[in-house]
């Protein structure tokens, strides 16, 4: 449903060729608030802050924060949030007394921003 929402958020606004790295970013921030949290509930949002700029957030009411893992090649996991940071602009999270917002921000290519 999160790969989805953000393919549908970004075609809406023209900018379909970032739906491949928004799958894959919103996937990993998913699956780290799924497996390393004990939250039953995450939200997702997909919000355009700014014609050059996309953000994906994933919200959880955990209070533990992502951690870079080492990406060393003998583990199976380990290296989403390694990924993130290669595929992404920036990426970093917000928190609250309540949990956190992971988020990234992927920019829009300048041929993109005259079409939307």
């Amino acid at each position: 449903m999160a790969r989805r929402l953000v393919v549908a958020s970004l075609n809406t606004w023209g900018l379909g060729d970032l739906a491949d790295v928004g799958k894959l970013v919103v996937s990993e921030l998913v699956s780290n608030s799924v497996r390393h949290t004990s939250c039953r509930l995450i939200k997702v949002s997909v919000q355009r802050v700014g014609t050059d700029r996309v953000r994906i957030g994933v919200t959880d009411k955990s209070r533990r924060l992502p951690e870079m893992g080492a990406g060393d090649s003998g583990q199976e996991d380990g290296r989403g949030l390694l990924l993130v940071e290669v595929m992404a602009d920036r990426w970093g999270y917000d928190e609250f007394r309540w949990g956190k917002t992971v988020w990234v921000e992927l920019v829009v290519a300048k041929d993109d921003e005259a079409t939307s």
